[in-house]
């Protein structure tokens, strides 16, 4: 990523200050502070103002910082916090904004006590997450490369499957593929689970064997220079009934259905209301127990929430995942799901593995 980008989304953060109210923004959220500088470290803060914008780190980053940002980078031995604290108090700023859903209540209290009464401490909530909603060329770039690590270690790791391997030994081989592939590690939990734990939309593999003739679930994604991707297939592991066939073509409708919704500027509950009504029509709806997808980006889970009574327009450059599924308690479960990326007339699904009903 250039870092002419990173500056141009400071100086977007920055011009909004006044909107939000606040003379200052101490952002905690590691993501945000990605998205905003490059830092890539694990032990952050950045201090934003109208004219300029201050990490806060350790010595453990001395090196790293100043490499990967342009930032004013303020190292420091005792806690980061502190530090930011002093700045915020040197400054008597009259309002500081801080984001609660990352900041702990010990986090408040401290900058509570240390910083003066005569500074209001303000909650701003989502300032940096509606921005990052949409990507740039350069993320979208950083996506697809995710996308495709993941479509290959799926790929490569199904040619190792043999009858009787355990469902934690596939996804151990699935992490291992996407590691050797070019991936920095995965983007969550790998999910493989078989027949009726199939019926668990996120359980854990487990240590049995995957028996013969059975389903198969795998949600898998991959993070990529910071950027994350998202995949799930169902296949049969031997021979599949013809009911879980029907209940298969009846998912991939579904899912069809609401990749056929995902388009600028309709409102994020569009896809999940096709899908609903596919599987309604097929009287599984009652079945699909989550949300249709979800936006993804630098975490896994990012907005927008595509699901029932969302509000939110999408917009091209946004990438969201697609993933109607069918769960049946004590028989198993199917999702389908791909990566998409909104664009202007319509979108396009980034994940390349076939949907084609699969034997292994």
């Amino acid at each position: 990523m250039r870092q002419d980008e990173f500056s141009a989304r400071r100086e977007h953060l920055a011009a909004m200050l006044p909107a939000l109210e606040i003379d200052a923004f101490l952002l905690s959220h590691l993501p945000n502070i990605r998205y905003l500088t490059g830092f890539t470290g694990s032990n952050a803060l950045l201090l934003l103002t109208r004219f300029e914008a201050t990490l806060f780190t350790d010595p453990r980053y001395t090196i790293q910082a100043q490499r990967e940002t342009q930032c004013k980078v303020a190292v420091h031995r005792h806690p980061i916090l502190a530090a930011a604290a002093k700045a915020v108090t040197r400054k008597r700023y009259r309002a500081v904004g801080f984001e609660p859903a990352h900041a702990t209540y010990s986090t408040f209290s401290y900058l509570r006590e240390k910083t003066p009464r005569s500074t209001e401490l303000k909650p701003v909530t989502g300032a940096v997450e509606t921005v990052r909603m949409v990507k740039s060329d350069a993320e979208i770039g950083l996506i697809r490369a995710a996308v495709l690590t993941n479509s290959k270690a799926l790929q490569q790791a199904l040619k190792r499957y043999k009858p009787g391997i355990r469902e934690c030994d596939l996804a151990a081989e699935i992490d291992y593929q996407m590691r050797r592939l070019g991936a920095e590690g995965t983007a969550f939990d790998t999910i493989v689970v078989s027949g009726d734990r199939a019926a668990l939309p996120h359980a854990r593999p487990g240590m049995s064997p995957i028996a013969a003739d059975q389903l198969l679930l795998i949600d898998m994604g991959a993070t990529q220079a910071g950027y994350t991707s998202d995949m799930t297939r169902t296949v049969f592991a031997g021979s599949a009934p013809t009911r879980w066939k029907q209940i298969y073509h009846a998912v991939l409708e579904s899912q069809l259905a609401a990749i056929a919704a995902v388009r600028h500027g309709a409102p994020a509950s569009s896809p999940d209301r096709e899908a609903r009504r596919v599987l309604k029509a097929h009287d599984l709806d009652r079945y699909f127990t989550h949300s249709t997808g979800h936006g993804l980006g630098l975490e896994i889970h990012e907005a927008p929430r595509l699901g029932r009574g969302e509000k939110t327009k999408l917009q091209a450059g946004m990438v969201v995942t697609i993933e109607p599924g069918v769960y049946l308690e004590g028989e198993g479960g199917i999702r389908i799901e791909d990566t998409v990326l909104v664009t202007r007339n319509g979108c396009e699904i980034l994940t390349p593995t076939s949907k084609e009903l699969t034997i292994i």
